[in-house]
């Protein structure tokens, strides 16, 4: 029976992604100056406020308030009237040093044995519904803002926007639970305060309707023949949305982890990503196992998996390992075989995770907004400024996690031609 399915998104706007970017450009700067850099940062925002919280243990001093402006400037929060603005906001910052009990467990003698930053569970998941290997709902969803953010910053077609968005798309899935067509769309944006309230909401709907929705069709090809005629519009469904950001709702690092990750598909362990630094397996365990669930997809061994991973602290072994096919598997093996096959190809032990991915390079303030996965990998030359003045330089790869390198010993090891 056809079913429906809905994902949401926000935009780099939202008052929790402010705070994930903010931490995640602490945590790039930390790792450009000093790449064994252990840090965990909590990021508040809120009128006229920023709260930087955390632990450190680092060779590099920041001036942590100019990097926290830089992040809030390059959003759009410029103005005034917006009561949260680069230049004027207040910002304390409580960060302290890292606690010896937590660093003896993962500093070893040896750096293959280091050991989990902290216990828990990962999950990884990938599915053959989209080119990228991720949930269409979703896809859609981080697309709609990131077309709505480009037309903000263009400020030519629609000249009233503010940096606070979100996105809501509900797909219908066929028998097969392959999508058909999209049911609804939410889009709710913040905006200057330039008419009435019914005039204001009549012209942002237009627009939305008329200006957004065939963009992101005529720039996502691949995606038109989903929208229809039947589709069911809320856009600003509360009427009127001009205070908004920071002074509308207070921000917190890692309050939009599943924004961060699939949609509600799969499974979250309810670690959060953002200013943490690789040591923390929250992080690059997550991204450790979407790139064992993308290459599994890819190399043809499934149309769908999900791929769990646990820890504890201190000791550098998994705990776990389990692989859920949900029932797509094109081998004649059972999901448990399946895991095994696996950890012989992948080690998930955090020091070679790190090595595998490139961790340890500042590749991080690209993630904190629009989803970490699902992102294309790419290689960029960022500059990172020192309290002295001097530039650092570093050449990175941006999403290593997304590689699809690991088909070829996938195919090999499970014998699909």
């Amino acid at each position: 029976m056809p079913y429906l399915f809905t994902s949401e998104s926000v935009s780099e706007g939202h008052p929790d992604k402010v705070a994930d970017q903010i931490s995640d450009a602490l945590i790039d700067h930390f790792l450009a100056l000093d790449p064994e850099s252990k840090v965990a940062c909590e990021t508040l925002v809120t009128t006229g406020q920023v709260v930087l919280a955390g632990e450190v243990k680092s060779k590099a001093y920041l001036d942590v308030q100019e990097i926290a402006r830089a992040v809030i400037r390059r959003i759009g929060y410029t103005k005034s009237e917006y009561m949260f603005e680069a230049n004027s906001c207040g910002i304390l910052s409580a960060i302290h040093e890292q606690s010896s009990d937590i660093n003896q467990g993962v500093d070893k003698k040896k750096k293959e044995e280091q050991g989990a930053g902290d216990q828990g569970m990962m999950f990884g998941y990938a599915t053959n519904e989209t080119e990228d290997y991720m949930p269409l709902a979703l896809d859609l969803a981080h697309k709609l803002l990131q077309e709505l953010a480009a037309l903000r910053r263009e400020n030519k077609q629609i000249k009233y926007l503010r940096p606070d968005a979100k996105s809501q798309v509900t797909l219908e899935y066929d028998d097969n639970n392959r999508p058909i067509r999209i049911d609804t769309i939410v889009v709710s944006t913040q905006h200057d305060d330039f008419d009435t309230e019914a005039k204001m909401a009549e012209k942002i709907n237009k627009d939305i309707v008329s200006i957004l929705i065939p963009r992101v069709k005529a720039k996502y090809k691949k995606y038109a023949k989903l929208f229809n005629g039947d589709i069911k519009y809320h856009i600003n469904p509360t009427g009127k949305f001009v205070i908004g950001g920071p002074h509308g709702d207070t921000g917190l690092t890692g309050r939009k982890i599943i924004v961060d990750t699939y949609g509600g598909k799969g499974a979250h362990g309810g670690g959060a990503f953002s200013g943490k630094d690789p040591s923390k397996v929250d992080r690059s365990a997550a991204y450790a196992t979407r790139h064992i669930a993308k290459n599994l997809v890819a190399a043809g061994l499934c149309d769908e998996v999900l791929v769990q991973v646990s820890y504890a602290i201190g000791v550098a072994e998994p705990t776990s390992i389990n692989v859920n096919t949900y029932g797509t598997a094109k081998v004649d093996l059972s999901d448990g075989e399946i895991a095994e096959i696996v950890q012989g190809i992948f080690d998930m032990r955090p020091y070679f995770i790190e090595q595998r991915l490139k961790l340890r390079n500042p590749i991080y303030s690209e993630t904190a907004a629009y989803g970490h996965m699902g992102r294309t990998p790419e290689v960029v030359t960022k500059e990172f400024m020192q309290p002295g003045g001097k530039v650092v330089k570093k050449k990175v790869e941006l999403f290593t996690w997304e590689k699809l390198d690991y088909v070829t010993k996938v195919k090999k090891a499970f014998g699909i031609r």
